[in-house]
């Protein structure tokens, strides 16, 4: 049944094996690096059951159960749109954009549904298990996420050729299920209860078997798992000097396979490289859409920060900076653009789900990836070098330091000290710290680096009608190949 938040807490207290600055954590609800996001997933889980928020978050089933609105299989244009409102409303709650929260890593599965004549080839049972996860996920309301990325080690040479556990594979099968060994990198994997686990590998040669060709739904509390977390930002400042990363920073993972059990009816598929290589060219058919809706929201907080700073001075009457607005705002729009018109052009998919329209959706990630630094840099600008150089909080409570930045702060009647100092803190934290480099940078983890980018417009971009044009416009012969 629909979770909530103590539900979800108490479901990661497993035993699982979570270590962070070379400590062996005991409890990741409590650990403070932890903790921010933890209570950002539960607040989720929490929204579901709120008078005001139950109706944007869940939809009831055909059971008559109420289910989240995330997890749902997109049949229609509507479905869609609920799930875009879903995702605004916890963006809108919690004050801020998290990525990896599950509703944008259950689409993954999604391509796999589309591909179960794939499976079919290797072994019915694996076409099965896909529709099992499936509905696991819906009804048990669990915090599914992905896991793709391996350590991949010397990349010039095969992973035969080298020690092989830097590509994840299989070493042994059992009556029970495979065995496997290696690593992934994971975000949220400490705090999650399942991970979508999958090859990285592109170009399988001419292999049609391979024992690193697996996919298969994790446990991630199962034996032989370790997690080794990178050093999180929370906690390394008070928060009122850094309101984003204390709060909303999303602990990345190496996860460690220790020859760890996965069940039969776990495993999705095996061995089979035509199924990999499916999954790998269709991975973000569906989930795509979340993360560019994220990148739209993004887009939100870079027009506030710049737009609040330039009015406190009165800036936003020069038309100079009226033109790097409206950069902003072109951007944006883009983005929206491409989400609603994705939606509405919306297609039919070989499984029989919705898909948002992939072109658009690709071209729109397009936009949204490669513009955002260049944007971020144009907000940085309106915000002006005070970001860079304004005391910390302390300073502005201290009984002697305080009255001075109370005098040099605050401009008028509108804008005291204390509004500045929030706003330049916040927009320091979105655009010049840490935190701000290490979520520009995620964008190539979370969403693939640019060429995979382009090579998925590529593959879903309908050449024909710019040929079929010039052809008719230019008197082209028909003998002119389609």
């Amino acid at each position: 049944m629909i979770r909530n938040g103590q539900d979800y807490r108490e479901s990661i207290r497993d035993g699982r094996e979570v270590f962070i600055n070379g400590e062996k954590v005991k409890d990741v609800t409590q650990h403070p690096m932890f903790k921010p996001l933890v209570d950002v997933r539960a607040r989720i889980y929490d929204m579901a059951h709120e008078d005001a928020t139950k109706k944007i978050m869940t939809y009831t089933d055909e059971a008559g159960e109420q289910c989240a609105i995330g997890n749902r299989l997109p049949y229609s244009k509507t479905d869609w749109e609920d799930k875009r409102r879903a995702t605004n409303a916890v963006f809108e709650d919690i004050g801020g954009v998290v990525i990896r929260v599950g509703d944008e890593t259950v689409g993954e599965m999604w391509s796999l549904f589309d591909g179960q004549n794939v499976l079919d080839e290797v072994d019915p049972q694996f076409s099965a298990n896909i529709r099992t996860h499936i509905d696991r996920v819906i009804k048990h309301d669990l915090f599914h996420v992905s896991a793709n990325t391996d350590p991949k080690g010397d990349r010039s040479k095969p992973p035969q050729e080298q020690d092989p556990d830097m590509l994840l594979h299989v070493v042994k099968e059992t009556d029970k299920g495979i065995i496997v060994r290696g690593a992934k990198y994971e975000t949220a994997a400490a705090y999650a209860n399942q991970a979508f686990t999958k090859p990285t590998i592109a170009n399988w040669g001419n292999e049609a078997l391979s024992d690193y060709a697996v996919g298969f739904i994790c446990d991630l509390g199962s034996p032989g798992i370790k997690m080794i977390c990178r050093t999180g930002f929370a906690g390394r400042a008070p928060v009122e000097d850094y309101p984003l990363a204390s709060r909303f920073d999303e602990i990345d993972a190496l996860v460690v396979f220790d020859n760890v059990l996965i069940p039969w009816e776990n495993v999705l598929f095996y061995r089979h490289t035509r199924a990999a290589t499916f999954i790998r060219a269709t991975l973000h058919r569906y989930s795509a859409f979340a993360f560019v809706q994220r990148n739209l929201k993004v887009a939100d907080m870079l027009i506030g920060v710049a737009l609040h700073n330039v009015r406190q001075t009165g800036l936003d009457k020069h038309q100079a900076v009226q033109e790097k607005l409206a950069e902003l705002a072109c951007y944006r729009e883009g983005i929206n653009a491409h989400l609603t018109a994705a939606i509405a052009t919306a297609e039919k998919s070989p499984g029989g789900l919705l898909m948002p329209n992939q072109s658009l959706l690709y071209t729109g990630r397009v936009l949204a990836c490669s513009q955002l630094p260049g944007m971020m840099h144009i907000a940085r600008e309106l915000c002006g070098g005070q970001i860079c150089v304004t005391p910390d909080y302390a300073c502005f409570q201290d009984a002697e330091s305080g009255k001075w930045m109370e005098k040099f702060y605050s401009i008028t009647d509108d804008w005291v000290a204390e509004d500045r100092r929030k706003l330049l803190a916040f927009a320091r934290d979105l655009l010049n710290s840490d935190y701000a480099g290490h979520r520009l940078t995620f964008q190539l983890f979370a969403q693939s680096p640019p060429f995979a980018h382009l090579a998925a417009v590529y593959r879903n971009f309908d050449w024909q009608g710019p040929l079929d044009f010039v052809k008719k416009s230019a008197g082209l012969s028909d003998e002119v190949s389609r």
